[in-house]
């Protein structure tokens, strides 16, 4: 479905990603692990059209998008839930699920979307009048995610789903990462938790300062010594 060629990125004069390539197959969860500047997020970002690489292709069934602008991404089949929620403090939780499916007009399949984030997210239900700004940080994660499937994505990209979450809420995240993947929507999951990931993904790579260092079945590198010492503090 997604096929990453020898991407190269820079900010400026410095270099973020040295030749990355990578692929992920129709329904499939991949995850980029690595420690924090190892570009796990820059990948997302120039996959989304936010970054133009300087070298290197992105195709996305077949098509290359690396000349894309991001709204024609998200057309084609691909949206993202970044770094930070990203949410609209000031709207409202409805608003917010609403500007998700800014690109379409089919008004019932739309309606139909947001009653299964509602069903996937049953907190946000709750506080679908609420100022996205009020919410928790867990329930902000959670709008972030369910604003994203609006776009009907067939890949959704999540960046550090989990990031500052209490244990417990990380655990329903990930168990909805599952569901979502279940009802047929593929994942390129960045996640600073390594474990977690592992344990969710069906393959993984490991990005080193902008390249990729490592790469295979989430099983096997999460016996990896290598992995376990480096990412699983084990």
């Amino acid at each position: 479905m997604l096929e990453v060629r020898d991407l190269e990125v820079r900010y400026g004069a410095i270099v973020a990603l040295h030749g990355v390539s990578l692929t992920v197959a129709q329904g499939e969860i991949v995850t980029l692990i690595g420690s924090n500047g190892a570009g796990k997020t820059t990948t997302l970002r120039t996959i989304s059209g936010l970054l133009r690489p300087t070298k290197g292709d992105i195709l996305f069934e077949g098509q290359s998008i690396a000349k894309s602008a991001p709204h024609e991404i998200v057309k084609l089949g691909i949206a993202q839930s970044p770094e930070g929620r990203g949410v609209f403090a000031n709207m409202t939780v409805d608003e917010n699920l609403r500007l998700g499916a800014y690109i379409r007009e089919d008004q019932a399949g739309i309606a139909k979307d947001k009653e299964r984030a509602l069903t996937l997210f049953p907190r946000l239900r709750e506080r679908i009048g609420q100022l996205a700004g009020t919410l928790s940080g867990g329930e902000q994660q959670m709008l972030a995610m369910a604003r994203a499937l609006l776009a009907r994505p067939r890949l959704l990209l999540l960046d550090e789903p989990s990031l500052g979450l209490a244990p417990q809420i990380v655990q329903t995240i990930f168990s909805i990462i599952r569901e979502i993947n279940a009802s047929g929507t593929t994942i390129l999951l960045v996640e600073q938790n390594a474990r977690m990931a592992l344990k969710v993904a069906h393959r993984a790579y490991v990005l080193e300062v902008g390249e990729v260092a490592m790469q295979g079945q989430a099983k096997d590198l999460a016996t990896s010594d290598e992995v376990r010492k480096a990412y699983l503090g084990v």
